[in-house]
C-alpha cells in the first residue's frame, strides 16, 4: 500500500464512524427539543390551571386586547399539546397549531424591550421559543416518539 494510501483510509474510516455517529445523534437531538418544548407548553398551561385559574388568565388576556374567552382555549391546548410533544404524538401538527399562541404570548411582550428579566418580561423568550417551535414543526418527532413507533408499525 503506498504512502498516501495508508493515510487515507484511515481517515475515511473516521468520517464513516462520525457519519453513522451523527446520523444516531441527530433523532436524539430533534427529540431532546420536542421534550423540552412540550414541558414548557405543559408548564405554561398548568400554571394558567393551578395559580392564575382560568377566571384570572381570562382577566390577564382581556388586559392585553385578547378575547377573555381565549384564556379557556388556550390554558388546555397548552396542556394537552405539551403532553403531545412530551410523548412525540402527532409531533409536527401539535408544534403548527402551538405557534399562534407563541405568537400571542410574544406579542405581549415586544413592547418590554428584549431581556426577559426586563420589567413585565422581554420578547427574548417568547420569540425563541416561537423559533424553536416552528424547528420543531420542520423537524419532525426524531427519536422515542409515538409517532416513530406509530410509522414502524407499532
Amino acid at each position: 500500500m503506498s504512502s498516501v494510501a495508508s493515510r487515507i483510509e484511515p481517515h475515511h474510516a473516521l468520517t464513516a464512524q462520525r457519519s453513522a455517529l451523527l446520523s444516531q445523534a441527530s433523532p436524539l437531538g430533534v427529540a431532546l427539543l420536542r421534550i423540552a418544548l412540550g414541558a414548557v407548553l405543559l408548564a405554561h398551561g398548568a400554571l394558567k390551571f393551578i395559580v392564575f385559574t382560568l377566571p384570572g388568565t381570562a382577566a390577564f388576556f382581556a388586559s392585553q386586547g385578547f378575547p377573555a374567552w381565549s384564556a379557556y382555549l388556550v390554558a388546555p391546548a397548552e396542556v394537552i399539546g405539551g403532553l403531545a410533544l412530551i410523548v412525540g404524538f402527532q409531533t409536527r401538527a401539535v408544534a403548527v397549531l402551538a405557534l399562534p399562541i407563541l405568537l400571542g404570548a410574544l406579542s405581549v411582550h415586544l413592547g418590554n424591550g428584549w431581556l426577559f428579566s426586563a420589567p413585565k418580561g422581554g420578547w427574548e423568550f417568547p420569540a425563541f421559543l416561537t423559533v424553536a417551535m416552528l424547528a420543531q414543526a420542520l423537524l419532525g418527532s426524531g427519536a422515542a416518539s409515538v409517532d416513530a413507533w406509530r410509522k414502524r408499525g407499532g
